[in-house]
């Protein structure tokens, strides 16, 4: 199984040899390909062959290519993720509204459970506020709980003169978060088989991973730990490398210990096998272990 994850930060040339990832930059590194899930390219000054490329996508490994201020700018995504593509973009094309709507309530009401529970673990008061949101969600969400709560929860994790459009360390890290987590959502829709543009609530039709960001919503907690433990000051490359160990996090999901990367696995697949059953029930959400410190990230 994949588990490394390998960041390029300074000039270099990366190709194919023997089943390995060749890395020439100062010193020359060989890294097998079997080992690596996820390659994050952030300096500008990088070439890669086309040959490495392929066999990168024939194996599924995810590829985030940064731009010259080292913030996730595009990846790599398979046209064909899977064996079976053809029929399952079928069934997705297809899939009932009624369906789609009841999933998305379900991941909504999950993800102000998860805010409200992150309150209360910091004995934040607006926690009861955010208690009576998730009584108050209704179908689809159609009141729209999920916006207020995000502007309750936000306000009582950075202060009331917090806003996530202000150009702070504190949002630079949170994007940053959040695009590992996106970009970690593109790579299992993709091996499933599912096209990240056809979403089940988003449906922007310049948003090229519509579904990947109705999926996310409940991981985004885990990004928001991290930032509130941390509290950054500044948010440069030490702090973007940081950031990676979120998706090494230990949480608990379907009674069993993971880390988060394999916990958005076995939470997507859920979500498919979920829509295609017609039953909510077998979505298969993440809790964090209360016994583990791992969460907070020296960033």
């Amino acid at each position: 199984m994949s588990w490394r994850i390998v960041v390029i930060s300074k000039r270099a040339k990366l190709d194919l040899q023997l089943g390995k990832m060749v890395v020439r930059s100062d010193e020359v590194t060989k890294i097998v390909l079997s080992e690596i899930s996820t390659i994050m390219i952030e300096s500008t000054a990088v070439s890669i062959t086309a040959s490495l490329i392929a066999e990168l996508a024939k194996r599924k490994v995810k590829v985030i290519f940064c731009d010259e201020k080292r913030n996730p700018s595009c990846e790599l995504v398979n046209y064909y993720g899977s064996h079976d593509t053809s029929n399952k973009v079928r069934k997705q094309i297809i899939w009932k509204q009624q369906t789609k709507e009841a999933v998305w309530t379900e991941i909504v009401t999950e993800k102000i459970r998860k805010q409200k529970e992150l309150l209360e673990l910091l004995g934040r008061k607006e926690s009861a506020l955010l208690s009576d949101y998730l009584k108050e969600i209704v179908w689809n969400d159609g009141t729209n709980r999920e916006g207020h709560a995000a502007k309750v929860y936000f306000n009582a994790l950075f202060g009331m003169d917090f806003t996530r459009s202000a150009n702070i360390p504190v949002n630079a890290a949170l994007n940053y978060g959040y695009s590992l987590i996106l970009s970690a959502f593109n790579r299992e829709i993709a091996v499933n088989g599912y096209l990240t543009q056809l979403g089940i609530f988003h449906n922007n039709m310049f948003n090229h991973f519509n579904l990947s960001c109705d999926l996310m919503e409940p991981f985004r907690i885990a990004v928001d730990r991290v930032v509130y433990s941390a509290k950054p000051i500044q948010f440069e490359k030490e702090e973007k490398h940081a950031m990676w160990n979120i998706l090494d996090q230990t949480v608990i999901i379907d009674s069993t210990h993971q880390n988060l990367s394999r916990a958005i696995k076995i939470y997507t697949r859920s979500v498919f096998e979920s829509i295609n059953d017609g039953d909510v029930s077998e979505i298969k959400f993440f809790e964090f272990d209360l016994d583990d410190d791992g969460f907070i990230i020296d960033i």
